[in-house]
């Protein structure tokens, strides 16, 4: 058998085409601002300037170092941005002015750079995705500390927290990286010769950040990380070039997680010899579709995560050679494994997995972890089949069915060949009930056949050496198929209840998606857990923390069915899962003789909840396929009331804005238009009362004209607030009669233009197309169009012109109000509908509560129609035109 040839990697190779037509990215880091990053990347810049090479600096960051700036000397600049921000104006990168120039190399100095408000990104790596999708190669420079996911670790370090940060990624997909070093005691000597900073900033950084034993963190992170980019450099390249591995170089541990009760002791031995040698740890675990299913491998595998491994598992059929690709394919040069316990057939033919990998892995160091002290025998893990007892039953049945098909057949089928009717019922109960009850169904046949038909018969006895070559060819066929077909059962039931486990999860997944509030998401895990581990199962909330306690409270929420409540017992394994985050309860270590197993539901934020779990008497609780798919639930569940929570935090914060605006719009509305009539009638009434006999008659009247126009608009003002009460509450029920909109619009603009001494054009209606009359209520409507016209005639200029018209639009008919006032800003024009909002449409303020517009569109629409505004309306960049719709029956 020729072994296959070594093929690239699908992924390395993807990696490489999406490189295709990007720009390329170089980074040049250091540890620490003044290790000559900058300088680095000038020097190189030149050279490739002298060499014909179109080179553009954009952004040079000099800080007033004086040599800095003379490394620009020779190179083209990109002349910058000028942003306009807060009265002053900022000088920021010119994208736009890259992207028309193209050069072939563009230098980006100080990658974690912030953008100025108003430029079209906030930060400047993202200006430098924008250049590279453009196909321009970029030269930036950054320091380790801005990488995001060291900041926390760079805070702690040196006390000081970086504001601005580049995402992992944003390095991890740079082309190349050049690291720029020097000692510490060298930087700390620059600091001190003032050529990185100014004397009076030098002294505070030598005291804080520059301390050398934070240099040397520093400098150390920065090594590491650009370690592990050439580590990574010359994976990818072995796998997209199918170089077999390992290459020497670097380590590389890999644990070999198998079905066993020693493999969670595989993977910490692991851990210990990747700690020590300082290596990346690869947890993997081969799963042969063939075998029995032996103890889950996936606590092992949870493990391995949470020691910091990367996880894989992949499925082949033969285990060593599996294991020798995963491990060329991924350079490792350690390999762990459990010295294991194969059949004592396979250790005298040496073929157990230890003696193979030492034949086999010749370029890899073998690590053999003793098994523990303890072992506990392995639980054979719950399969889909019927009762043994029904097994065992129906195997004898098979054998007896196929004797009687023989006796049938005596005489027309030869006596050596009757043996071929006995394969039936072995294949049958080795697929059907397993591979022992398999090995007995041959076991009977073989008795049967030799004992029935085989000469001489109603003996055990084999006559001559044609039965006996016929005796020893069907054992073996009846064994070989009691076993390759029971293994191949075991593999169609398992792969049955993962197609099935996944299938639920799908749609469970869908049932969470689905609209519903957070009391049907609870119910829907509830009754998901029920039907995955076969029993009640019950959804626990956990309440803050009461002052005092440590702990938090868990509350049930949800149960399946509904009378199924843990009891006191119970509830304390729920409260030790809640404050500790494991599982507690039945099947556990911890509180194990409680009837309830609880599960915590973990988020990013912490714990979402607890599931438990009933197990019938003397039941397990949910183990194999169906632990999986009860972990997958929890994740999924975890995820979806985060979302719920979120989804409610969401709702509650815009409420309360928009109570707030509400209420701040409300004061000041009370501040300006009831304090402004009041001081107008008090003064009337005073001025008055203290000079009234002595005032001319035309000026007492104008005072007692002024204090009643004053009283009329607060009781204006105080109406349009009951108004606006009545049709929140909805307590505005229309009364419909048919109207004469034609005739409404007149009356109503007659009223309007009388108050303001103005007049207000009508559009006129050619014959016969008068609009018909809808059913509406008059009352309301006269409100409306008062509004409208009151507000068109307040906002246009004292010369200018007011419009209106009604007329019909298809099914509709359409009132429409115009003016040519300064318009409506385009910002605001989505808002000037909401209440106390008042559009800023020149320097002078027209007196008004903005309550108009809001009343206009709550009668509209309890009359069953739309308004709407727009602006501007004229050439000229002004007016603006409100428009009501109604169905025309």
């Amino acid at each position: 058998m020729t072994e296959e040839p070594a093929r690239p990697d699908p992924d390395a190779l993807l990696a490489l085409a999406r490189r295709e037509g990007r720009g390329r990215l170089k980074v040049f880091l250091g540890a620490a601002p003044g290790v000559g990053k900058t300088m680095e990347m000038l020097a190189e810049a030149r050279r490739l300037r002298a060499g014909g090479t179109d080179v553009l600096a954009g952004i040079v960051e000099t800080h007033g170092r004086a040599e800095t700036q003379a490394a620009t000397d020779g190179l083209p600049l990109l002349p910058r941005a000028r942003i306009p921000y807060r009265g002053q104006v900022l000088e920021e990168f010119d994208l736009d002015a890259a992207l028309a120039r193209r050069p072939r190399i563009l230098l980006l100095d100080e990658l974690a750079h912030s953008n100025a408000p108003g430029s079209r990104h906030p930060k400047r790596w993202q200006d430098v995705e924008e250049l590279r999708e453009a196909g321009i190669e970029v030269w930036t420079t950054m320091n380790v500390q801005h990488l995001e996911s060291l900041s926390e670790a760079v805070a702690r370090i040196t006390g000081v927290r970086v504001a601005e940060t580049v995402p992992d990624r944003v390095l991890a997909e740079a082309d190349a990286v050049e690291l720029v070093d020097i000692p510490p005691a060298e930087l700390i000597e620059r600091m001190r010769q003032g050529r990185i900073y100014r004397p009076d900033q030098a002294g505070r950084a030598l005291r804080g950040f520059f301390r050398e034993g934070n240099l040397a963190a520093l400098r150390e992170m920065a090594l590491r990380r650009v370690a592990d980019r050439v580590d990574a450099d010359v994976t990818g390249y072995m796998r997209a070039n199918a170089i077999a591995g390992p290459w020497p170089s670097g380590d590389r541990v890999m644990a070999l997680v198998g079905a066993d009760a020693a493999a969670e002791t595989v993977v910490r031995h692991a851990r210990r010899i990747a700690d020590a040698l300082k290596a990346p740890l690869v947890a993997l675990h081969v799963e042969q579709p063939s075998a029995a299913p032996g103890p889950d491998p996936g606590p092992a595998l949870k493990l391995a995560g949470q020691l910091g491994a990367l996880t894989e598992t992949v499925v082949a059929a033969d285990l060593p050679a599996a294991i020798m690709r995963e491990a060329r394919a991924r350079n490792a040069t350690h390999l762990v494994m459990g010295r294991g316990r194969p059949a004592w057939w396979r250790r005298l033919a040496g073929r157990g997995l230890p003696a193979a990998l030492l034949r086999q892995a010749t370029d890899f160091t073998l690590h053999l972890v003793p098994d523990p002290a303890a072992v506990p025998r392995p639980l054979r893990p719950e399969r889909p089949v019927p009762p043994a007892w029904l097994g065992w039953g129906m195997t004898g049945g098979l054998v007896a069915l196929a004797t009687l098909v023989g006796l049938g057949l005596d005489g027309i089928v030869p006596d050596g060949a009757m043996g071929m009717i006995y394969l039936l019922p072995i294949v049958a109960a080795a697929v059907g009930f397993g591979p022992l009850q398999g090995g007995i169904a041959a076991l009977l046949s073989f008795l049967a056949w030799n004992f029935l038909f085989l000469p001489p018969r109603y003996t055990l006895a084999i006559a001559g050496p044609q039965d006996v070559v016929g005796v020893v060819v069907f054992a073996l066929v009846a064994l070989l198929l009691a076993g390759s077909t029971g293994g191949l059962g075991w593999s169609v039931r398992s792969a049955r209840a993962r197609v099935l486990g996944l299938r639920r999860l799908v749609e469970f997944s869908r049932r969470l998606g689905a609209p519903g509030d957070k009391g049907d998401l609870m119910q829907a895990i509830a009754e998901e857990a029920s039907r995955i581990a076969g029993g009640p199962s019950c959804v626990l909330l956990l309440l803050p923390p009461l002052p005092g306690e440590a702990a938090p409270e868990p509350v049930l929420r949800a149960c399946m069915p509904l009378d199924a409540e843990p009891d006191e017992a119970s509830m304390a394994a729920a409260r030790w899962a809640a404050a500790n985050g494991r599982p507690a309860g039945r099947g556990t270590d911890t509180l194990p003789a409680a009837a309830w197993q609880f599960r915590p539901m973990r988020t990013a934020r912490g714990l979402a909840g607890l599931v438990g779990l009933r197990p019938p008497p003397g039941g397990a609780p949910p183990g194999g396929e169906d632990d999986k798919a009860l972990q997958a639930l929890l994740d999924q569940a975890a995820v979806a009331l985060e979302r719920a929570e979120l989804m409610e935090e969401r709702a509650h914060v815009e409420a309360r804005s928009e109570t707030e605006a509400l209420r701040t719009a409300l004061l000041t509305s009370l501040g300006h238009d009831l304090r402004t009539p009041l001081t107008s009638i008090r003064g009337a009434i005073s001025t008055l009362r203290t000079a009234g006999s002595a005032l001319p008659e035309a000026t007492r009247a104008d005072l007692l004209a002024a204090a009643e126009e004053e009283t009329e608009r607060l009781s204006r003002w105080i109406a349009n607030i009951l108004d606006l009460v009545r049709i929140e509450n909805r307590q505005i029920e229309p009364r419909r009669e048919e109207v004469d909109l034609a005739e409404a619009v007149e009356t109503a603009a007659g009223r309007a233009g009388r108050a303001h001494g103005r007049a207000i054009l009508l559009d006129p209606l050619p014959p016969g197309a008068r609009p018909a009359g809808p059913r509406l209520d008059p009352a309301l409507l006269d409100q409306v169009l008062a509004n409208l016209l009151d507000n068109a005639l307040k906002f246009s200029a004292p010369g200018g012109q007011v419009r209106a018209g009604a007329r019909r639009e298809g099914p509709e008919v359409v009132i429409i109000v115009e003016d040519d006032g300064p318009g409506i800003p385009p910002e605001e024009l989505p808002r000037i509908f909401d209440p106390f909002f008042r559009a800023t449409r020149s320097d002078r303020i027209a007196a008004g509560t903005g309550l108009g517009l809001a009343i206009c569109r709550g009668l509209v629409q309890a009359m069953g129609g739309r308004i709407a505004a727009e602006s501007p309306i004229l050439a000229t960049g002004r007016g603006t035109r409100v428009t009501l719709r109604f169905p025309a029956t």
